[in-house]
């Protein structure tokens, strides 16, 4: 366990940043999920809504630096293509 205040208020800080970080990651996964889902089902207007919002969760990642600019833009092209049937 931490001795030191700096230790214990690092301790702390990286309990909030975990915890706010897996909220987000956890969102895109479940956004791609319901948009890849919705694309399967033929649902093109329920598809394209949630490839939106999927994008901006992912575009947030990518600027809290939760994953990469180059995997963002890799996932968003990979669920774009899944949308537009190739």
């Amino acid at each position: 366990m931490a001795n030191s205040k700096s230790a214990l208020k690092r301790v702390r800080q990286n309990e909030t940043r975990s915890s706010r970080n897996k909220v987000l990651s956890t969102r895109m996964k479940n956004l791609r999920k319901k948009t890849l889902t919705a694309a399967e089902a033929g649902d093109k207007e329920a598809a394209q809504k949630s490839f939106s919002e999927f994008s901006s969760a992912v575009d947030k990642c990518a600027k809290n630096n939760l994953i990469h600019k180059n995997k963002a833009a890799n996932i968003k092209s990979k669920t774009h293509k899944h949308l537009a049937g190739e």
